[in-house]
């Protein structure tokens, strides 16, 4: 059996980033088990810390038993081939007094980052789509665009988001500061956003554009991975959801917003009701950001508006789940390792293709004002009626995710919901009645986003560790899977109206793709749990040795 190290740490939390480098220097190393570092480590170990490691992995098995449950129970749990002692203050707690200060713990994180983190992407989503209702504002005729112009201005935005998710994703990694980088990143597409209103020229608009998206790219895969560094994989999912219900609130309101400036504001001091919409959401935006610089912390480890004990208790439920906490597994990686790791990794590109199809299917929200217009009503009242849809979207999202999570299943809750995308295009595709067709849209947008969330989840759930690999990995996915936004704004021309049949055939046909792709997902998930069972070594799970405790870890699926 090979030498068993007691977890180095097991002490107590620092409170400040200056404390925290301190204590680093201090820890012993965590290597990687291959490398001749970590061969050279387990060669010093004595023989007496062998023996008594031994004894104490021994103890624990016998406490730990073969699930989660009694492994919490036991206070240690056996990773990457090293027993981690829980540190003293959880070894002191009973089963009940953990429980209830764990509800504690997540209800005072979901307080402090939930809020913010939703109301931050809300106005990311707005100034990413607002262009589709300053489209029904008079953009496209005072800019004097051509409706190839005006497909052009919306996918040139995704060219700059593919650029930039995963160099900034890694480098948010590196840097390991989520609460400078998120807002600083905030302040400067509001910017770019609000400048909207000053483009007078078809190729003012597409730099601009451009860059928005080369900025804006930082914020959802970065806050993927910021998620991460604060829960567990059993509880991503519902997190995800209300992160990405974020994007629903945003179409909800956005209808309102734009129906209201659209009315109220054309010819204010001169200005078209798109430019006023572009300059009321780009100043809300950095508005909004200078409030996150205060709100939002960085990791556990390293935040002081928990206590001691509760920073000691939310770094030790990460060590518990994944076998490190993010901060420290951050601060042991290169730049650009976790990258190679991720590209290695056959999952990464089933994953990539289901996330892809996903997106693929739902870019008509991309468009939804104009596919709403085409029922028969004015442009105000058109605007309104793209509220219901999303309304209903976030009760769908929020269901879903919830129950994904407290099942721990993945695979029904993104296949029921894309099987019911694929209903909703047939009755586009075929009908022009108003009935029909708005019932469609009703379905579209919440069986896309429902299934979406549980996808995006399912890359935390599959890629737990190291911390660089799974911010790779959803930078990544999240990039290419966006590459379908470059070409579909093209399947949406004016002159498809009203049916749109290529385009809903085109989003049918990659729903069904993605029912696919998750289903094998689920196979290859399947297969990997059972190697895991039979004691087999399984790259970037948390494996056991024989000998040691029964390890609890199985992807989810």
């Amino acid at each position: 059996m090979a030498p068993v190290v007691v977890n180095p740490r097991a002490g107590a939390v620092p409170s400040s980033d200056d404390d925290v480098e301190k204590q680093q220097q201090q820890r012993l190393p965590n290597y990687d088990e291959s490398s001749p570092a970590a061969s050279a480590t387990d060669e010093k170990v004595t023989a007496t810390n062998v023996e008594n490691a031994t004894a104490a992995a021994a103890a624990a098995a016998a406490a730990a038993g073969a699930n989660t449950a009694d492994a919490k129970a036991a206070n240690a749990v056996v990773l990457r081939g090293r027993l981690l002692e829980a540190p003293e203050f959880v070894r002191s707690l009973t089963a009940e007094r953990r429980t209830e200060l764990e509800k504690q713990l997540k209800r005072k994180i979901d307080t402090r980052l939930l809020p913010a983190i939703i109301v931050m992407y809300i106005l990311n989503y707005i100034d990413r789509n607002n262009i589709a209702a300053a489209r029904l504002a008079g953009l496209e005729r005072d800019l004097h665009l051509s409706s190839v112009e005006f497909q052009t201005a919306v996918s040139i935005l995704f060219v700059g988001y593919l650029l930039m998710q995963i160099p900034s994703n890694l480098f948010l990694n590196k840097i390991g500061k989520p609460a400078i980088y998120l807002p600083a990143c905030m302040i400067v597409w509001g910017m770019i956003s609000a400048a909207t209103a000053a483009c007078t020229t078809a190729g003012g608009l597409l730099a601009n554009r451009f860059f928005l998206g080369f900025v804006e790219a930082a914020y959802f895969p970065g806050c993927l991975y910021y998620l991460s560094c604060w829960y567990t994989r059993a509880e991503l999912g519902f997190r995800t959801a209300v992160l990405y219900s974020g994007a629903l609130i945003s179409g909800a309101f956005s209808g309102f917003i734009s129906a209201g400036v659209t009315w109220g504001m054309d010819g204010t001091r001169g200005l078209g009701a798109w430019q006023w919409l572009f300059i009321i959401e780009g100043v809300a935006t950095v508005f909004i950001a200078f409030g996150a610089f205060f709100v939002l912390p960085n990791f556990p480890r390293t935040t002081t508006w928990l206590t001691e004990e509760e920073r000691i208790l939310a770094v030790w439920r990460l060590d518990e789940d994944i076998g490190e906490d993010d901060w420290t597994g951050s601060s042991d990686q290169t730049f650009w390792q976790g990258a190679k790791l991720a590209f290695l990794d056959p999952k990464t590109y089933v994953l990539m293709l289901l996330l892809f199809c996903i997106v693929a299917s739902g870019t008509v929200t991309n468009f939804f004002p104009t596919v709403v217009n085409t029922i028969g009503y004015s442009s105000v009242v058109s605007l309104l009626l793209t509220t219901p849809p999303y309304v209903l979207a976030v009760i769908v999202t929020y269901a879903n995710a919830a129950h994904a999570d407290r099942t721990g299943e993945r695979y029904w809750h993104i296949a029921i919901p894309m099987w019911v995308a694929i209903i909703a295009y047939i009755i586009a595709a075929t009908t022009t009645a108003t009935g029909p067709r708005y019932f469609s849209m009703m379905l579209m947008v919440p069986s896309v986003y429902s299934g979406f969330v549980v996808a995006l989840a399912w890359i935390s759930n599959t890629m737990p560790r190291p911390p660089a690999k799974r911010a790779a990995a959803l930078a990544f996915i999240n990039a290419v899977s966006n590459c379908s936004s470059i070409y579909a704004s093209y399947l949406y021309p004016t002159s498809a109206g009203p049916h749109y049949t290529t385009a809903m055939v085109v989003n049918c046909v990659t729903a069904a793709i993605a029912v696919c792709a998750a289903t094998a997902m689920r196979f290859i998930l399947v297969g990997l749990n059972r190697k895991l069972a039979a004691g087999v070594f399984v790259d970037g799970a948390i494996n056991s040795r024989p000998g040691e405790p029964v390890n609890p870890f199985r992807f989810k699926i």
